[in-house]
């Protein structure tokens, strides 16, 4: 198998440590070391366009990757530029657990938190 981060262009979403760490131990927990965070931006939502964030173990013609000590993101290339300067954070509090995403091209956003445009 040869290295396609090599082979890939980079992106600039930004993966906090914290987040890093909360991949790399789902990723133990599932026992799989072949997949990667992919950070996507789909049309939908009341505010016209909703994240996604899943594992992948895909990687298809057009995304670009990034490592992170070990975890590889991967944006696809539309998404790119909706994604650009964003930071992917994980929470563990009493009022939220979850993943954040931090994107300052987001004009705005619905109530809910999970669309924006």
């Amino acid at each position: 198998m040869t290295d396609v981060a090599t082979e890939l262009p980079t992106h600039g979403v930004n993966l906090t440590d914290v987040a890093a760490t909360k991949v790399r131990t789902l990723l133990e927990q599932e026992g799989r070391t072949d997949l990667r965070l992919r950070v996507a931006v789909q049309p939908g939502g009341c505010s016209g366009l909703i994240y996604q964030l899943y594992f992948d173990e895909r990687v298809l013609d057009g995304d670009a990757t990034r490592d992170f000590d070990g975890v590889e993101v991967i944006v696809d290339r539309m998404s790119v530029p909706y994604l650009e300067g964003s930071t992917i954070d994980f929470e563990d509090t009493i009022e939220k657990q979850g993943f954040s995403i931090d994107n300052p091209n987001a004009q705005g956003s619905c109530a809910c938190g999970d669309s924006f445009h």
